[in-house]
């Protein structure tokens, strides 16, 4: 069976054909036929489609789709939080506390939320989930995250601060996230492997040192 994206490229050659046919073409197929004046030759120029075809051939698909394969595989974002390993066991809590830096109209006109109203998010809402932070490509702290109870729970969310995300969620059978410099600058998080819930009207944060490590 042709490969997706050879099936697709060839759609794309038809289309694009169906579009190159030179508006004299279309004159003549309205006009009467007046007999032929002097010699006639071949068209020496390639047909379109044909030209295309050629090229699409000549494309090593298996190479082209192992690429993109890796490409995925080793993908970070460039904003990727590179948090060092913990070297102690650190408690902290954190207030949520959020000053708005825009105004937020009410649909009528009106302003509903003023920039820099301030606000406590979990006034509103709770975080049913933990947030667990952890270097993916660090392998005792894998061995950490599986030896954990955060591993058996389903309302752990994992963020990566290394690693493939493609991977780790294949192994854990569950999604897992990248964590930004925006999400650890928010949180505090100064190191990993590290544990985020909710306390009442704060967060609380877990770092832990993995011991004998070295």
């Amino acid at each position: 069976m042709m490969p997706k994206p050879v099936m697709a490229i060839m759609i794309f050659a038809c289309l694009a054909a169906s579009c190159l046919v030179p508006a004299s073409s279309l004159e003549a197929s309205t006009s009467t036929f007046v007999g032929r004046a002097g010699a006639t030759y071949p068209v020496a120029e390639k047909d379109a489609l044909s030209e295309l075809m050629h090229k699409v051939r000549q494309v090593d698909w298996k190479k082209q789709l192992a690429g993109l394969k890796q490409s995925a595989l080793s993908y970070e974002p460039p904003d990727l939080a590179r948090l060092p390993r913990a070297k102690h066991d650190r408690m902290f809590t954190v207030d949520p506390t959020y000053t708005l830096t825009f105004e937020i109209p009410d649909g009528k006109g009106g302003i509903l939320y003023p920039k820099g109203y301030t606000f406590n998010p979990l006034d509103y809402v709770g975080l049913p989930d933990v947030f667990v932070f952890i270097d993916g490509g660090d392998k005792k702290q894998m061995e950490w995250f599986m030896r954990s109870p955060y591993a058996k729970e389903s309302n752990v969310m994992i963020f990566l601060t290394g690693g493939s995300y493609l991977q780790l969620s294949k192994k854990l059978k569950r999604p897992v996230f990248y964590a930004t410099d925006q999400i650890t600058r928010r949180f505090r998080l100064k190191a990993v492997p590290a544990a985020l819930f909710q306390q009442g009207r704060f967060l609380e944060v877990k770092e832990f040192e993995i011991k004998n490590s070295k």
